[in-house]
């Protein structure tokens, strides 16, 4: 297992890079601890793949620095490296069986056969294989050939880091669930250093004890899914986490309160010091569900029209149009909601501002 460190990390697929927008990886400082279990989350094209791909070593960046526990390995090659990669699609041998599917990587190792027949059965047994040990890997369902390539993976015991690149993509939805309940209990029992790469915000909030948020190229935010849904740090973070994202609008400073379209909302005292200072222009942020609805004049309430209910059971997301601005707000089953006109209350205790896209604390 390893402590893995960017040290000034940046990646361009140009030869000669200019300028920023060059880099297909803007300058990373970043540490994922021994025996973490994180999730790279973010768009399609926000580079995931490619810092991915500069852990393992298939690709050597064109400035800074990758350590392994403080070594300096960014001109080693992924054999060098003692990484297992999990791609999106099944690696695997389909003439051969399973048990030769997970023994491969062990022989050519020229481990001992009594080593590697346990090796191989503790992994079959982890993943729920022992049973197909015996078929040809051909043969077999998607998942079950996913979890083979994971096997290959997870058979080697000294294995620095485990990669996983989308491996559930081509799983079907409904046996995604337990792929990855099996990936945290492997995790757990393992405690090997794990990094997910996906553009699935479940996925990654359910394997992930941190989760690294990506955008245009920057970590602009690692955190627990706790932490990224009540502090994000950058505007993306709090409109890519949650459904549906965090609202946001424009609006102007004056004292202790903002105000949206001459709209006055109250701020908690925190909030507005740490705002005094702002550059640029100033956004308010406040969660769906935090979004207080009522449709009955109440205290701090702005005027507002409810477009639209959607009830999803457990609650409702409730569409409602602020002067121009649209808003969402999720509500508990139990609160009523009914389209017309109503009051939304910005509560200050979860009123975020940002400057530029970056939370102001």
């Amino acid at each position: 297992m390893a402590r893995i460190e960017f040290d000034d990390v940046a990646h361009s697929y140009l030869r000669n890079p200019q300028k920023e927008t060059d880099y297909a990886i803007k300058t990373i400082r970043n540490v994922w601890d021994d025996g973490g279990a994180y999730a790279l989350l973010g768009p399609s094209g926000c580079g995931k793949t490619t810092l991915l791909n500069i852990i393992s070593g298939l690709l050597t960046p064109t400035k800074g620095r990758v350590l392994y526990n403080g070594i300096d390995v960014t001109a080693l090659p992924p054999e060098k490296r003692n990484i297992a990669q999990v791609f999106q699609f099944p690696v695997l041998y389909d003439t051969m069986t399973v048990y030769e599917n997970l023994a491969f990587p062990l022989q050519n190792r020229r481990m001992g056969k009594i080593e590697i027949d346990q090796r191989v059965h503790e992994v079959a047994e982890i993943l729920d294989l022992t049973a197909f040990l015996k078929h040809k890997a051909a043969g077999l369902a998607a998942d079950a050939k996913q979890k083979i390539s994971l096997g290959r993976g997870l058979v080697r015991s000294d294995v620095a880091a485990i990669l996983f690149d989308e491996p559930l993509t081509v799983i079907d939805p409904h046996l995604k669930w337990h792929l990855r309940r099996k990936l945290k209990e492997i995790h757990e029992q393992l405690k090997l250093t794990l990094i997910y790469v996906t553009h699935d915000q479940m996925e990654a909030l359910t394997f992930a004890e941190k989760v690294v948020i990506m955008y245009e190229g920057e970590i602009v935010q690692t955190g627990t899914p706790e932490e990224l849904f009540e502090n994000p740090e950058h505007k993306f973070v709090g409109f890519f986490i949650g459904s549906p994202g965090m609202n946001f609008l424009r609006c102007r400073l004056d004292g202790n309160v903002v105000y949206v379209d001459g709209e006055r909302i109250k701020l908690e005292a925190k909030t507005a010091d740490a705002a005094q200072k702002a550059l640029g222009a100033l956004e308010l942020g406040i969660r769906p569900k935090y979004l207080e609805v009522s449709s009955t004049p109440v205290e701090n309430g702005l005027a507002a029209i409810v477009k639209n209910i959607e009830d999803l059971g457990s609650y409702k997301i409730v569409t409602i149009l602020f002067n121009d601005k649209t808003l969402y707000a999720r509500l508990p089953e139990d609160i009523p909601a009914a389209k017309g006109k109503a009051w939304v209350v910005f509560p200050p205790q979860k009123i975020k501002l940002y400057s530029d896209g970056r939370l102001l604390k």
